[in-house]
């Protein structure tokens, strides 16, 4: 069995041999250097020290030349310079590095003796250079034994030189080796750490990919590295239990899987799943039967599948999470040899982290409903054309008659006749608002667009409530949050919007309580919205709020078609009206309008 070594003590004994041979070079060539620089520093020291002692000691001699060749010698200037020569030859012997140049100093202090005993001599009194005499001979002797002694420091100069630069070579040389076993030893220990780890890690991928792809019967490696041991051994175990979660769960995931599909393929309405590239991914049996589909939709663009290419827009939006910017129209298919009208609506599908993979459209027949609005819109429409002529005519037959009757004002027929007066007007804004209905839903009413200023028109609208609200004790407040671009609306149906939502609103909050008209922009919408504190509604009645002649809550009038115009009022100027609410924390109702 071999010895398992931890990652980290190979790594340090690897690079600690490498390191310990990089600085034993480095020491080595460092010592080197300072030894070769100290040797030539005292060479050079003692040669120049020669070579400045020589210099004057030929000075010295020259000036004495200098006193012999007068025609008057001057006895003792050449004593003061025969001392000096003497003075500076015995300091020259006294610094002499070594044997040899005492030697040399001893040599040139015999040979000037010899030259001052040739001047003591009646013949070196009369000694000219022109005379070739012992005199002459004796100081050319002097002078040639200190030049030779001047050439011998110039040579040792150069010698200490070119011994300087045979060092440095093999210094570089020194420095060389070191680099060479220091690349070595790294190649070396490179090549070690990657068969070590390599193998085992390369090994351990391949394994990784084999669970990948779904093979789990793997083979694991060894590695001397305990660190990698134990990463083998846990990777092991990880496998082997992913292995035995994979058989446990597969099943049930089929199963859940299976309820799923039972599920969708059960709802009533059809189901069109779409992907995040706006194909179509599945449809249930439902939207099958619906769109009269047989095969070959699958993946196909939403648009081309339907026959619709602008629901690719939508289907766009719907995907980059914005929302549709007005309710969408129904879908007309052709299928079987019928006409179909198809209402839709389409959802994205987020997962917890928001991110967006795909989106829902949900599909509902709805041929028999809109053939009975059609119906049901017809006749009332003719129904309250039919009824408003009589009632028009009785209306004036009946003002006719109370100009000309008169009663005591608190009689109980001043009192009848102004309960059918009422009644009358009743029944004249009854069949106007039918009418109206009839033709937003047919699509007869148009639109006269105009730019409109929202403050002015909120406060206008506030203002013809205020009174009413005074006599309550109701705050009716505006609040205002710019900026606030102008519009192009019809102003008289937005008003009718308005007048509608402030008068629901007095008529259902109590006395002393509060009542706000907000505008604000959001995105490339204003909304506009009327909030009170009043009762509320419940949450299980908001969604029939803006059917026709439907009405919520105990305090109930009209027909119940005023929120029902709201609606159409909104969806005509390409908006939405919608309500927020909960019992006993009041009511806000919203106008999102295209800006």
């Amino acid at each position: 069995m071999r010895l398992q070594m931890k990652l980290r003590t190979r790594l340090f004994l690897g690079f600690s041999a490498l390191m310990t041979v990089a600085l034993l070079g480095l020491l080595l060539a460092l010592v080197s250097v300072v030894q070769m620089a100290r040797s030539q520093e005292h060479l050079i020291r003692d040669s120049f020290s020669v070579i400045e002692i020589n210099q004057k000691l030929r000075q010295t001699l020259g000036n004495q030349m200098v006193i012999l060749l007068r025609q008057e010698r001057d006895r003792g200037a050449l004593d003061e310079s025969r001392q000096a020569f003497e003075q500076t030859l015995a300091r020259g012997i006294a610094q002499a590095p070594d044997e040899r140049d005492r030697a040399a100093y001893r040599e040139i202090a015999q040979a000037y003796a010899d030259f001052i005993g040739q001047i003591e001599t009646p013949q070196g009194l009369r000694w000219t250079l022109t005379e070739e005499s012992e005199l002459s001979r004796s100081f050319n002797q002097v002078r040639l034994l200190m030049v030779d002694m001047q050439q011998s420091a110039y040579d040792q100069i150069r010698n200490t030189e070119i011994e300087g630069r045979e060092r440095a070579v093999l210094l570089a040389g020194l420095l060389g080796l070191t680099g060479i076993a220091v690349l070595l030893i790294g190649f070396v220990t490179a090549h070690g750490f990657a068969r070590r780890f390599g193998e085992p890690i390369e090994k351990l991928c391949a394994a990784a990919d084999q669970i990948g792809r779904g093979d789990f019967n793997i083979v694991l490696p060894s590695s001397p590295i305990a660190e990698l041991s134990i990463l083998i051994r846990r990777f092991g175990l990880m496998a082997q239990a992913v292995h035995q979660f994979k058989q446990t769960n597969v099943e049930a995931l089929v199963n859940g899987q299976q309820r799923l599909q039972a599920l969708l393929d059960s709802i009533d309405d059809g189901l069109l799943i779409i992907d995040r590239d706006g194909r179509l991914e599945h449809a249930n049996p439902v939207a099958q039967r619906q769109l009269a589909w047989e095969a070959g939709h699958i993946g196909a663009p939403l648009g081309k599948a339907l026959g619709h290419p602008e629901l690719d827009a939508a289907a766009e939006q719907v995907l980059n999470d914005n929302a549709l910017a007005a309710p969408p129209q129904d879908l007309e298919i052709e299928a079987d040899g019928e006409r179909r009208l198809l209402a839709w609506r389409m959802s994205p599908v987020s997962h917890h982290d928001g991110r967006i993979s795909g989106a829902v459209m949900v599909l509902h027949d709805v041929t028999d409903q809109r053939t009975f609005e059609r119906v049901r819109n017809e006749f009332v429409l003719r129904a309250s054309h039919e009824l408003r002529t009589p009632v028009t005519g009785m209306q004036m037959a009946f003002s006719l008659l109370r100009e000309r009757i008169h009663f005591a004002q608190n009689s109980r027929e001043a009192d009848l006749l102004s309960t059918v007066h009422e009644e009358m007007q009743r029944l004249v804004r009854l069949i106007n608002d039918l009418l109206d209905f009839s033709r937003y839903q047919s699509g007869q009413q148009k639109l006269e667009l105009m730019p409109c200023d929202i403050p002015e028109l909120l406060e206008a609208a506030r203002q013809r409530f205020l009174a009413q609200a005074l006599d309550h004790r109701i705050e009716l407040g505006l609040e205002l949050q710019p900026p606030l671009p102008n519009l192009l609306l019809d102003r008289p149906q937005i008003e009718r919007v308005l007048d509608n939502l402030l008068s629901n609103a007095l008529r259902h909050t109590p006395d002393g309580g509060e009542i706000r008209l907000l505008a604000r922009r959001h995105g490339e919408r204003m909304i506009l919205s009327v909030e009170d504190n009043g009762e509320g509604i419940p949450y299980s009645q908001q969604a029939r709020i803006f059917e026709p002649f439907v009405q919520i809550g105990r305090r109930r009038g009209g027909a119940g078609l005023g929120l029902a115009l709201c609606k159409e009022i909104a969806q005509l100027h390409g908006g939405r009206i919608g309500v927020h609410s909960r019992i006993g924390h009041g009511t806000i109702f919203y106008i999102a309008l295209p800006i």
